[in-house]
């Protein structure tokens, strides 16, 4: 069964760009309580694309300040899929 709440967004930044590029991969935000073996068969079924690899890593959430207040941003969960010779997800070609 696939949980399509499992990738929340897609990270598209400068160096995620070139990733794409060069290497043909994509980062993506997903939940921080997932596996790779989630990760992987989500993105494989709701993009129809083959996934060779996967890298996943925990993000801390950044301190931030307002006036003496000090606050701090959530912590999230990032995956870094690296797609199949050929393989393209649509929605990222126009960015």
């Amino acid at each position: 069964m696939i949980r399509y709440d499992i990738i929340k967004r897609p990270l598209i930044t400068e160096k995620t760009s070139i990733q794409k590029e060069v290497s043909n991969q994509l980062s993506f935000e997903v939940e921080r309580k997932s596996n790779r073996v989630e990760i992987k068969r989500s993105i494989e079924k709701i993009f129809n694309v083959k996934v060779i690899g996967l890298q996943t890593m925990q993000v801390k959430g950044k301190k931030k300040r307002r006036g003496r207040i000090i606050g701090r941003r959530r912590d999230w969960k990032k995956a870094i899929v690296t797609l199949g010779p050929g393989e393209r997800i649509d929605f990222f070609e126009g960015v």
